[in-house]
């Protein structure tokens, strides 16, 4: 597999949840389970160990990060999806989990700067040098609110130039940062090299429709590597290919769909409340739908915000043609064999 050309082609690629038993402990039925969905969903790839996962699988008390990428390599195996692994952390810690990945055959490493404030911008070049000589890079925009930093249009531009970066995810969820990344890719000199792909769930699809224009050179976001997408996947998958289907003349249906989608994840990624219970929400939607037990997070403190259910109730019953829980019952039984 050639892993810039596949990323080119633009790909659905899941955020990947964990699946946790009452006790907190790893339930791995149901996290094999959720591999199965996402590939029978006809996902392109998967991304395991990142923001969705929790970052506290890290935690040597907890030590679940080998764990859960050995039991999604398991499984995605068996497809010719890329199998992308979420690495973060000082350099000692990145080059190990880097190491790592690639000794299990993941393709690309989705490389988080969070906690690396203390870095300057050429220090954290330097930083994502030393991973990418290890694994191919993809860039990873986090957005504070949930442990990323601000990184700079200079840093992007400088980032890009990497040889081994394949592509970046942009999920600051702000229109202004996300511009940064782009002119940086544009301004880098790489942009036919690089694949961008949204992360920012608040705008999947206008993400997607847009043709960026900078003053001659024009991008596109070819696919998204989302923790939305880590729900209702098989719907996810459709919703890409009519971006690309779409042309330049946009329809206002897909602009309403658009906005649908965007409220549905506000009740799933939390926003009124910081975004505090943007995992558990994912969880209670899978567990809604059968495919986890319950929507238990290794914080004890990380659950639904008030109100949350509530608001998922009103999505799921005002965009019935969102979710697609009718193809997950029908293969459930399958997944959790």
């Amino acid at each position: 597999m050639n892993i810039r050309e596949r990323l080119a082609e633009g790909l659905v690629i899941p955020a990947h949840p964990l699946a946790l038993t009452s006790a907190r402990k790893l339930d791995e039925r149901r996290q094999r389970a959720l591999t199965r969905y996402y590939l029978a969903a006809c996902a392109g790839g998967v991304a395991v160990g990142v923001h969705t996962t929790q970052f506290a699988i890290r935690d040597p008390k907890v030590g679940l990060y080998r764990p859960v990428l050995e039991l999604a390599m398991e499984e995605a195996s068996r497809k010719d999806v890329v199998k992308i692994a979420g690495v973060s952390g000082p350099r000692p810690q990145a080059i190990k989990e880097a190491e790592l990945a690639r000794s299990l055959g993941y393709d690309a490493a989705l490389l988080s700067l969070g906690g690396l404030n203390d870095l300057n911008t050429g220090q954290l070049v330097d930083h994502a040098k030393a991973i990418a000589e290890i694994i191919p890079v993809i860039g990873f925009y986090l957005q504070p609110s949930v442990g990323g930093r601000l990184l700079s249009y200079e840093f992007w531009r400088e980032f890009s130039k990497i040889e081994n970066v394949v592509a970046i995810k942009m999920a600051p969820f702000n229109r202004y940062q996300t511009i940064d990344v782009l002119r940086g890719v544009i301004d880098s000199g790489r942009a036919k090299d690089i694949s961008l792909y949204t992360g920012n769930d608040d705008s999947i699809l206008i993400d997607l429709l847009t043709q960026w224009n900078f003053g001659g050179e024009t991008l596109r976001i070819v696919g998204g590597l989302l923790g939305h997408w880590a729900v209702w996947t098989s719907k996810a998958v459709g919703h890409l290919a009519l971006a690309k289907q779409s042309g330049a003349e946009i329809s206002s249906d897909l602009l309403t769909l658009a906005q649908q989608i965007t409220d549905a994840n506000a009740a799933f990624f939390d926003p009124s409340h910081a975004f505090a219970g943007c995992i558990a929400g994912i969880h209670e939607v899978l567990r809604r739908q059968g495919l986890l037990e319950g929507i238990w997070c290794l914080d004890k403190n990380e659950a639904l915000s008030p109100g949350q259910s509530a608001e998922i109730d009103r999505v799921s019953n005002a965009y019935p043609h969102l979710s697609d829980d009718d193809f997950v019952r029908q293969h459930l039984d399958e997944w959790l064999r």
